[in-house]
């Protein structure tokens, strides 16, 4: 079975940066979208990042200017880099995969269980 599992999340102060990443582990054949969102108390779950198979890459209207994503296609993990940190962007951030296990398999989609970031005023 495909597994996602965040790490990197922490406290850091306004202004602050954090780098999250993302470890697929399991049988993967093909990768077509790997995404960060992020949810806030009370608030519905954020598109934050994604990266396609092809490294394309689109940011929500939170993230442009500040974070990055990319991957390590070796490694099969995408990683968040997050600059310029506002107490507005604590949340619970969660990784995303659409992706195939064997040449046969249908697309499937995969979560993992998220890494908490707090940024202090």
């Amino acid at each position: 079975q495909v597994r996602l599992v965040e790490s990197g999340g922490g406290l850091v102060q306004t202004g602050g940066s954090l780098r999250l990443s993302c470890a697929a582990s399991g049988s993967i054949f093909s990768i077509y979208v790997m995404a960060w969102y992020r949810q806030a108390p009370g608030k519905q779950r954020e598109l934050v990042a994604t990266i396609t198979g092809r490294s394309s890459t689109n940011y929500g209207d939170s993230a442009k200017g500040r974070f990055t994503i990319s991957r390590d296609n070796a490694k099969n993990t995408v990683n968040l880099q997050m600059n310029s940190l506002k107490p507005e962007d604590t949340a619970v951030y969660y990784c995303f995969a659409d992706l195939t296990t064997t040449v046969s398999a249908p697309r499937r989609t995969y979560w993992g269980q998220g890494t908490q970031v707090t940024v202090s005023s």
